[in-house]
């Protein structure tokens, strides 16, 4: 089944941050999950359950150790095996991690960003013909995570709307940078999609819920040139929107998080439709996931509702399973049980999470079924429904207890 866009309306995404944690390791997910020296099998896995787009990331601190010298050997052996298995690769340039000689507040920042993806495409584009690209990843969660609350390197507070500023600006420059090398390059933009409710029904409660749920769109708004024009935006920094979207991504405005069973959860169909609506860009989910056995249950909640947004007219060009492949822990290193594939065994394979893989299997034949104008597709009953409700509160203490190890740090 082909997209307009995508060679799969699945895709998979391997994690690939590399920031730095408050303790001061860098982490570096893609050697983590041996994704470095196994790609080109981990693609041939993919591309067996009929896979064949993948989001993939490079490692700048790896590239660029030593200031303006770059060294692509730690992607070379990735874009190659891209190639030869013929696999379809989002690369993102920047998940989370960039050089430790660059200040990310500062000039030399965006300077040395614009750098370091002039030279990313020219190598990209020696392996493929119209590379897909993602410059910065989430732009506005980092922006929370590392500007405003804290959590993330460099761990500072209350410059969320300065560190969107210079990832815009660097954003933008980047573009511009990679389209002088290679016209062809086609630019995919990734922020989650979130839903904001009031704790209360007073004025300020329903103003500042509905603020915050409109900073989702900043942005891309900024990209494109509608706010701030100052940094540089225009139409053409995005030729597809990717909305990242768990079940953690819809909470009360100073409060906790909003289950699937609540009567104030708001179906993803709607966001989508209201996303697309604003941008009229092709969409696509850029990640979406959860641990443990709910994994199946959460995969066809979420397809029900992009098929959803599909029949109502929304060019969503696929879901991407992120990850794809189980990981350690960011904080605590433990086994993360959230992806189709495990961790590697001494020959390099990777087993099978079946009751996920079977599920993307009947999804991608209701898929094909809806894009061919038959409607339809099983909802989740009132069992699995609970259980997301369950898997939804375990993240959030899953989460929370990581933040207390960070402060503890």
């Amino acid at each position: 089944m082909n997209t307009n866009l995508f060679d799969s309306f699945f895709l998979g995404g391997f994690e690939c941050s590399t920031h730095r944690r408050p303790d001061g390791r860098r982490l570096d997910l893609v050697h983590a999950t041996r994704h470095d020296e196994l790609a080109a099998q981990d693609y041939q896995l993919l591309q067996r359950h009929g896979i064949r787009t993948a989001r993939d990331g490079l490692r700048w601190h790896l590239v660029e150790a030593a200031p303006g010298r770059y060294d692509f050997s730690s992607a070379i052996p990735m874009f190659r095996a891209a190639r030869d298995t013929r696999m379809q690769v989002i690369w993102d340039l920047w998940h989370y991690g960039w050089p430790d000689h660059l200040d990310i507040f500062s000039a030399a920042f965006v300077d040395g960003f614009v750098a370091f993806a002039r030279e990313a495409a020219k190598h990209i584009s020696d392996h493929a013909d119209q590379p897909l690209i993602s410059p910065i990843n989430e732009i506005s969660f980092f922006s929370w995570a590392g500007g405003e609350g804290g959590i993330f390197n460099p761990f500072a507070h209350h410059r969320g709307d300065e560190m969107k500023r210079q990832l815009v600006r660097a954003s933008v420059q980047a573009i511009a940078a990679m389209r002088e090398i290679n016209p062809a390059i086609r630019i995919c933009q990734v922020d989650p999609i979130i839903n904001v409710v009031p704790r209360t029904q007073s004025a300020e409660d329903v103003h500042n819920a509905e603020a915050y749920r409109m900073s989702q769109f900043e942005a891309w708004d900024m990209l494109l040139g509608r706010a701030q024009p100052e940094l540089g935006g225009r139409e053409d920094t995005i030729d597809a929107i990717g909305v990242n979207y768990y079940i953690h991504n819809q909470f009360v405005w100073g409060g906790g998080l909003i289950v699937p069973s609540d009567p104030r959860y708001r179906h993803v169909s709607e966001m989508l439709q209201e996303t697309y609506g604003r941008y009229r860009r092709p969409i696509f989910v850029a990640e979406t996931g959860i641990e443990d056995e709910t994994r199946p249950a959460w995969l066809r909640y979420m397809a029900a509702e992009v098929f959803a947004a599909m029949a109502a007219g929304v060019p969503v060009e696929g879901i991407c399973l992120y990850p794809i492949v189980n990981h350690p822990g960011w904080d605590d290193d433990r086994h993360c049980h959230n992806g189709m594939f495990d961790y590697a065994d001494d020959r390099g394979d990777r087993a099978v999470y079946e009751p996920l893989a079977a599920e993307m299997a009947r999804l991608t034949a209701n898929a094909s079924s809806l894009m061919a104008g038959v409607d339809g597709i099983a909802e989740l009953d009132a069992l699995e429904t609970s259980a997301l409700d369950w898997a939804a509160h375990v993240m959030e203490e899953r989460t929370e207890e990581s933040r207390t190890e960070e402060s503890r740090s």
